[in-house]
């Protein structure tokens, strides 16, 4: 193609920008508006019959739109239609599993509000560790009654199966010895295996020795260290046996008359279920051991729903009194916790067997220091402070039950009993750790009256006091005894010797302190947390205690100013020495100071301890942090900075500006953050000084440009770098800084040839092109009111910027560049009109200084016609068979350019525009449906005043057909 002169057509953006506009329509609401509340209607529905037979409806309403989410209030719902023309059969079992999950649902009828077992058993395994070895027995018994006779009468299998249950009780067993914690754990978790593989082949009674086998092993105290953490795990086998034997029988009750209700009563289950419950109840009384013939009964006492409306209430107190028969104190208070247990899954509301449970393990807590036991401990070498603590799962636990919902009349009557049994420290810990926290802040003075009497031997007070302060962290005692109970506690915590024993305590009252009085308590408590803590180091084996009271102190003080004014803060935040976690320590400081300062502020106090905090953080950053770890440092710094605010002080605040980039030179994200924060600082300053153009504003000014200007060459992105040389350079230009504009603009077109052909995008590898192509386009709109500097000629910018894309290296798959060029062409159109699109206030842009000089303009259109060779050389490179479908969309392109920005009256740029038309449909790769659009804007467009000349064109574009 030969090479085609350039004409702008002139442009009037005001008329432009009003035939733009959408034409203003007058809106009748009546009484339909989009914002007005839907009124739904309710119809009435013809139920489907069972046949499925499609029925007709009829509505009460007069509307005839119907609401679609109102049928479902008129049981039509999709579902239910689908369920009721369903098949017969997988409804039943559909609703069976239903039912099984609605009756699991209803056995427990206890709140949200009651701590689940659930909860309790993994700190329990974590807690109740040992180093010693184990034993277990493993059932080795033969097999030789699991199959008779087809047609052996049903008294003959009775006795066959008691057979095989003597057979397992009487040594058929294989004890396995020399086992680690672990070994033990795994070998329980392959019988609660072999129990669930057993039941699902129809081996019942080997299931039922399973059991029974992993009941004896609870009375078994020989690693008495473990005994909770066995309790927790064969229990879990016992839970997994109740429910398979209940839902064995419940599957029974499905007859004719269809599934139990969600309340059923004896009355509805059939004999044959109740024939195989009591089935159960009698293999099980058969065992002759009390111990594993409790638990297992135990595990099985909802089945008593099956026969019986009062088979539970008759039952809970029978086994109550049979755990009288285990001599062991630790050893039946399980069980009674294992009692009461199950006993709120199934019957919580009989409260009175709870508490006899309760009650008579208060009558036989004086064991505890009975010959039997202490033998047994010195037999085993455990002393008695870690031998009481054994009980506390247990005890908690049956303390729970007791107390839930209780009134408070019977926390009062086991005070009492408490007192009687002369103020036990494990009971009464355990009676702090159970009732609701109202109840003991309420008696926060008796319980340390109490807590005073109890004897240190067993169960040190230090955890009692640690009780009373979890509690009075949750709920908060009579005004008038809060100093009192301080001070009452404090004596006692401030004389613990073992720093260990001395911060689990004192990590406590630090919120009861917080919450109740001024920074001089607090100020006291952190002073002797410090006391006792550096001796010897001892703060290096407690920061997690530590880290918990640096937490509860900043979530009471808001106040930041009060905060860092309380004199031991910061000397508390040096005994985190440990770099990760004095960076944890800052973080949530920091995130405390986001979420709850809301004013910027100057104050020095806040900021000099501020800048100390992100200091550290900001230290801890080296080649190996993650970059996820350096963001959310460099948010939390940013946050920080944000809320620095000296006012109309803008030297002070640049003075910040600086102190900051010198502190937090290696965090990216932050020297970003204060370049923009400058930008705005320059552009307050504008705003401010608005007609005060004195020096001492102007170098105000200069020096925020000039901290960006040294700033931007220290980051690694170069496309943060492109992004801000453009935004401090248009700062500078709104400013009047135009030399200083210059020198940024000058800098970002120095940097494009650096642009590499792949960045970096979280983590992924990425073509640069597309970023680069946005940025130019940017850069171009800025150009446009960019004035041109005397000494180096017309439009010295762009063509500086033209040779550098020029000489950049592109893909060859690329058009990016064309598009570039394309771009470049539409701001030379736009810099010959004689009255720009925008400016800049007190910026004179080319259209002042030229005033529409016709050296100018020519020179403008040299560079047209420069990019358009460039664009047109493009075009024929794509004449190849792999390349005609992006030719095609070019050249469209291309046309539509010069349709929109330049002169068609001239007749060799109209023949351009007509030639690109017909390259677009060549080799048929243009779409049709664009072509026509674009030709019934043309023959719009040239009805429009001044461009009738469109006519003419139209006439000679024509639409080539595909054949």
């Amino acid at each position: 193609m030969a090479a085609f002169p350039w004409h702008s057509r002139n442009r009037n953006y005001k008329a432009e920008l009003a035939s733009c506009r959408l034409e203003s329509v007058q809106l009748e609401c009546g009484d339909y508006h989009p914002l007005k509340p839907i009124m739904v209607t309710e119809s009435k529905t013809k139920k489907v019959s069972r046949k499925g037979s499609t029925s007709s409806t009829s509505s009460s309403s007069s509307s005839s739109v119907v609401d679609p989410l109102s049928s479902v209030l008129d049981g039509t719902d999709p579902l239910s239609m689908f369920a009721a023309t369903a098949d017969p059969a997988a409804v039943a079992a559909a609703t069976d599993s239903t039912r099984k999950k609605r009756d699991q649902d209803d056995s427990s009828m206890v709140g949200s509000d009651f701590e689940p077992w659930a909860s309790k058993r993994g700190e329990i395994l974590a807690r109740y560790t040992t180093t010693e070895r184990l034993s277990i027995n493993l059932f080795m018994g033969s097999d030789k009654g699991r199959a008779g006779a087809a047609g052996s009468a049903m008294s003959e299998k009775v006795r066959t199966r008691l057979e095989e249950l003597d057979d397992f009780e009487e040594g058929s067993q294989k004890e396995l010895l020399n086992l680690t914690q672990q070994d033990y754990v795994n070998r329980i978790e392959e019988l609660n295996q072999s129990l669930k593989d057993a039941w699902a082949s129809d081996q019942k009674v080997k299931a039922l020795k399973i059991v029974i086998q992993c009941s004896k092993l609870l009375s078994d105290t020989s690693v008495i260290q473990f005994y909770p953490s066995k309790f927790v795990l064969i229990t879990d086998i016992l839970d997994t046996f109740g429910k398979l034997v209940y839902e064995r029988i419940f599957s029974m009750c499905m007859d004719s008359r269809g599934t139990l209700p969600d309340h059923f009563s004896p009355e509805n289950v059939n004999d044959t279920a109740k024939e195989t419950c009591l089935n159960w109840f009698f293999k099980i009384a058969s065992i002759r051991e009390l111990i594993p013939r409790f638990y297992v009964e135990t595990s099985i006492l909802k089945c008593n729903r099956f026969l019986s409306k009062t088979g539970i209430s008759e039952c809970l107190p029978r086994l109550s009194c049979v755990i009288r028969g285990i001599g062991d104190p630790l050893v039946s208070v399980y069980a009674r916790a294992y009692l009461c247990r199950v006993g709120m899954e199934v019957a919580p509301h009989l409260k009175e067997s709870l508490n006899k449970n309760f009650f008579d393990f208060l009558l036989t807590f004086k064991q505890i220091h009975g010959d039997s036991v202490q033998n047994q401990l010195v037999l085993q070498g455990v002393e008695l402070p870690s031998y009481l603590p054994l009980y506390s799962p247990a005890m908690d636990w049956i303390f729970q039950c007791v107390s839930y919902h209780a009134p408070e009349a019977l926390l009062t009557e086991m005070m009492e009993r408490c007192k009687k049994l002369g103020n036990n420290a494990l009971l009464l810990n355990s009676v702090m750790s159970a009732f609701r926290a109202e109840f003991i802040a309420a008696r926060s003075v008796d319980f340390i009256g109490m807590i005073k009497e109890c004897d240190e031997s067993g169960f040190p007070k230090h955890l009692l006091f640690r009780s009373l302060g979890l509690n009075l962290a949750l709920a908060d005692p009579p005004e008038s005894d809060r100093l009192q109970i301080l001070n009452e506690a404090w004596k006692v915590i401030t004389k613990l010797k073992n720093p260990q024993d001395y911060i689990n305590c004192a990590e406590v009252w630090v919120e009861y302190t917080c919450k109740h009085f001024t920074k001089r308590e607090v100020n006291t408590v952190l002073a002797d947390v410090i006391k006792h803590m550096t001796p010897d180091r001892a703060f290096e084996d407690s920061y997690p205690q530590l880290q918990s009271i640096i937490k509860k102190v900043i979530a009471h003080f808001h106040d930041f100013s009060v905060l860092f004014s309380v004199e031991k803060f910061l000397p508390f935040l040096d005994m985190f020495q440990k770099e990760s976690v004095r960076v944890e320590v800052c973080k949530s400081i920091m995130e405390a100071f986001i979420k709850h300062q809301q004013e910027p502020t100057k104050d020095p106090v806040i900021l000099n301890a501020l800048l100390h905090i992100c200091k550290t953080m900001h230290d801890s950053v080296n080649a190996l942090t993650l970059e996820d770890e350096k963001r959310t440092l460099a948010h939390l710094i940013n946050g920080f900075i944000k809320m620095v605010s000296f006012g109309r002080d803008f030297e002070q605040q640049i003075s910040f500006y600086v102190e900051s980039r010198s502190m937090f030179c290696n965090l990216e994200p932050v020297l970003v953050h204060l370049i923009h924060s400058v930008n705005r600082l320059a552009m307050e300053t504008r705003q401010v000084m608005r007609g005060n153009h004195s020096r001492k504003t102007a170098a105000f000014v200069r020096a925020c440009v000039a901290y960006c200007f040294i700033t931007i060459p220290s980051l690694g992105g170069i496309f943060t770098r492109l992004n801000l040389y453009l935004h401090s350079g248009q700062v500078a230009l709104a400013n009047q800084c135009l030399s200083q504009a210059d020198a940024f603009f000058k800098a970002a077109i120095s940097l494009v040839p650096e642009v590499p052909k792949m960045i970096n995008i979280d983590g992924k590898m990425r073509p640069s092109e597309a970023f680069l192509l946005e940025f130019l386009c940017n850069f171009f709109s800025t150009l446009l009111i960019v004035p041109d500097h005397p000494e180096h000629g017309v439009l010295f910018l762009v063509r500086e910027l033209l040779n550098v894309i020029q000489d950049y290296t592109w893909e060859d798959t690329s058009d990016d560049r064309i598009r570039i060029y394309t771009s470049v062409l539409h701001l030379l159109s736009a810099m010959s009109q004689e009255t720009y699109l925008y400016h800049i206030d007190r910026v004179d842009s080319n259209d002042s200084l030229y005033g529409g000089d016709s050296k100018f303009l020519a020179e403008n259109n040299k560079l047209c016609e420069v990019v358009m060779a460039q664009i047109l050389e493009h075009l024929k490179t794509l004449a190849k068979d792999e390349a005609l479908k992006r030719q095609s969309l070019l050249g469209l392109s291309f046309f539509n350019s010069i349709l929109a920005h330049g002169d068609l009256r001239n007749n060799k740029l109209n023949q351009l525009s007509v030639n690109l038309w017909h390259l677009a449909q060549r080799h048929g790769c243009a779409d049709s449906r664009t072509m026509v659009k674009t030709l019934e804007y043309i023959k719009k467009r040239s009805k429009q005043p001044d461009m009738t000349h469109l006519t003419e064109l139209a006439l000679r574009l024509p639409l080539q057909t595909r054949t």
